[in-house]
């Protein structure tokens, strides 16, 4: 039996894609912070899921959930979606929600990988999802620290799957960079105005849909993938003109508010 362990699934992206898994014929361990919600998570997969409590900033925690899966079978995947955000001006954010950013979002997934990777070269190889995000490819103001501990995922994705490839270990990573999802996380900062320029695509994506990809992304051949495409020419074209970038983050923004307030409304209708 193949196993998968996807972190943060006791809600949103983290749950539809173990759902999906499941669907597929794996064994899924379905982990979260919340103990509780990951057993909700869990319970909604019958017999192809169960639930255990884990503190990804904990390498130890991490080591341990990689040895319970391999316990039930042949641990396939891994699946680093756990993260937090917390918007804001970087200089006015308060110091600890800096500090879990950077240790749930970025450590997070290093200490995933490795607990991933000592448990499935035993088992002859494996695959590897970490969750990036849009804003790993293009300046986020109100999102600069999160920005960040997405960028470092992208990087640390890409060159994790070359220090595999060097060594010869047949362990696939990939990384997917959505835009906005419609998620908890989003829903509880979309009061804040600095979270505009996170509505300024044509649309905010839905949960399945980026479950969908994020599966079909585990399972392909390129390393990163951004959704929607376009979303990630136009981003790595600011990327790559940072000046001219910058000028043009002032438009995005006022597109962003627009739809961020459109979307307000219609919740409340």
């Amino acid at each position: 039996m193949d196993v998968a362990v996807v972190t943060g699934a006791g809600r949103g992206l983290g749950r539809a894609i173990a759902e999906r898994l499941a669907e597929r014929g794996l064994s899924v361990l379905v982990t979260d912070v919340d103990g509780e919600s990951a057993e909700r998570s869990a319970a909604a997969l019958g017999s192809a899921g169960w639930a255990e409590s884990l503190d990804v900033r904990d390498a130890d925690a991490c080591r341990a959930i990689a040895v319970s899966a391999a316990g039930r079978g042949r641990l396939a995947v891994w699946v680093n979606n756990a993260g937090v955000l917390q918007p804001g001006r970087t200089w006015e954010q308060d110091a600890g929600a800096i500090d879990r950013m950077i240790e749930v979002n970025l450590r997070g997934v290093v200490h995933g990988s490795r607990a991933a990777i000592d448990a499935m070269l035993p088992a002859g190889g494996g695959r590897i999802l970490n969750v990036a995000s849009l804003s790993s490819l293009s300046p986020a103001p109100g999102l600069a620290v999160y920005g960040a501990t997405k960028h470092a995922v992208l990087a640390f994705s890409i060159s994790l799957q070359a220090e595999l490839r060097d060594a010869g270990v047949p362990i696939e990573v990939r990384s997917i960079c959505p835009d906005t999802i419609v998620t908890d996380m989003v829903r509880d900062h979309v009061h804040d105005p600095q979270t505009a320029l996170q509505w300024s695509g044509a649309r905010a994506l839905e949960v399945g849909e980026v479950a969908d990809r994020a599966v079909e992304v585990l399972y392909g051949r390129p390393l990163t993938t951004v959704v929607p495409r376009w979303r990630g020419v136009l981003a790595r074209g600011i990327y790559a003109a940072p000046r001219t970038g910058l000028h043009l983050l002032p438009l995005f923004k006022r597109v962003g508010e627009r739809n961020r307030r459109r979307w307000l409304d219609s919740v409340r209708g």
